[in-house]
């Protein structure tokens, strides 16, 4: 442990934090939506230093054999070395696997998309929905920046048009057929404490760390765990923290 992670741990004992915050202070958050002409939907979100910007680009192929009725909803993220010097480029790193994998979860697992209106000929045809996540800059908590663009973006999504075969992508006109804003709040234990929004320099201190999914009507639809195991009492503070942030976040899509 160096010098920096022993100071940060020997703050979060108190419930500090070295920028000022308490354990369930969020640092400063600006959202912007349609930032990318191009694109279905999009949204850029900062909390604080760290950036992420998020894309929706839709197209039409052949559903799942399992869901012949159902759209299909992919989601990829690029952690680019613009945004951190730990990033490097190259194949797919795991950190970037697992970070599309836990906004993946929250927004398939609430069923956010109605996916069976995306079908246009069960079996054979349906929209397919790419979500696209790009690290502008990295000081920490990215599953949650990452996770609020991506659910930002959905809900400003428009679908482009599709006549005889072909994709009118100048045409849209329609919503993109969303029904929930499912929130992903990430919870920090550091030296005993629980912590939201944690920097990079905090998550290099903290012993672990739980994402929660939560849904408008306050239900839990995923989570994820790293780090130190915790105990079910440590656990139920978590969610319920999780639940309590998620309101708030959830106001700033409205």
């Amino acid at each position: 442990m160096n010098i920096q992670e022993q100071f940060i741990k020997d703050l979060a004992s108190k419930g500090n934090r070295n920028d000022g915050r308490k354990e369930k202070d969020y640092r400063e958050i600006i959202i912007e939506k349609d930032v990318i002409p191009k694109a279905e939907g999009s949204a850029r979100v900062k909390f604080g230093d760290s950036e992420v910007i998020v894309g929706v680009k839709m197209g039409v192929g052949a559903p799942f054999g399992d869901k012949p009725d159902s759209g299909v909803m992919m989601i990829g993220a690029e952690l680019s070395p613009i945004a951190s010097p730990d990033f490097e480029t190259g194949p797919p790193r795991e950190d970037s696997i697992e970070l599309a994998r836990v906004v993946d979860r929250g927004i398939r697992e609430s069923k956010m998309i109605d996916l069976e209106k995306l079908c246009i000929e069960k079996g054979e045809k349906v929209w397919m929905v790419f979500i696209d996540i790009q690290i502008i800059n990295h000081d920490g908590n990215l599953i949650d920046v990452a996770a609020l663009a991506a659910v930002t973006a959905l809900h400003n999504s428009k679908m482009p048009t599709y006549e005889k075969d072909v994709v009118n992508y100048e045409k849209k006109t329609k919503k993109l057929p969303v029904r929930f804003k499912p929130i992903t709040i990430t919870v920090a234990k550091i030296s005993g404490k629980f912590f939201v929004d944690t920097t990079l320099e905090e998550e290099n201190a903290m012993d672990s760390r739980v994402s929660v999914a939560i849904k408008d009507d306050g239900n839990i639809c995923a989570v994820q765990k790293g780090g130190d195991s915790l105990t079910e009492s440590e656990i139920h503070q978590i969610f319920d923290l999780a639940s309590e942030k998620a309101k708030e976040l959830r106001k700033l899509i409205n």
